[in-house]
């Protein structure tokens, strides 16, 4: 059975744009690294996209969170640039976690799934519960290293919660 990468959100509105963070910054290579350890063993690969459009400011969470990001096909919606070379299936979401990405989960078996990417207190948090609540007996792995929260703080609330929710982090 294949291991599963999900690589969230690591887009450049999250990184150095108008979401940006130099923690968010500091994670890139750890995730880079991640993916090629991922493509040498064969295993599988899936980016999430974090996905609005112009009439962001208009929606629910655009109330919210009132700076525009991702706004599809801008520049802060790309993957960074040393992430946009990866051949991997892409999931555009225009929410906190992707329901098409659990149910392609769901029809698939995997011996693992692991997480990494950005925010680990919004996104990356929603997507490892909705997972794991999808397939409950498939060991759900998020790494610590490859990951960056709005704040430290809440980084680390959201890892703790993580944990409490039987998901592993390293």
């Amino acid at each position: 059975m294949k291991k599963l990468l999900v690589i969230v959100d690591m887009q450049n509105d999250f990184i150095d744009g108008s979401l940006g963070t130099i923690e968010a910054k500091n994670i890139v290579k750890n995730v880079k690294n991640k993916i090629e350890k991922y493509i040498d063993s064969k295993d599988e690969i899936i980016f999430t996209l974090d996905t609005h459009f112009e009439n962001y400011l208009e929606t629910q969470e655009g109330k919210n969170l009132p700076i525009k990001h991702c706004i599809k096909n801008s520049e802060g919606w790309q993957l960074h640039k040393s992430l946009q070379n990866f051949n991997a299936k892409k999931f555009e979401k225009n929410t906190f976690a992707s329901l098409e990405l659990s149910k392609y989960i769901s029809k698939n078996n995997y011996s693992s799934i692991e997480l990494v990417g950005l925010c680990t207190d919004v996104c990356v948090i929603s997507n490892a519960l909705l997972i794991k609540a999808t397939v409950p007996e498939i060991p759900i792995l998020v790494d610590s290293k490859c990951c960056a929260g709005v704040t430290v703080e809440s980084h680390k609330n959201a890892l703790y919660s993580m944990k409490m929710c039987q998901i592993q982090v390293i």
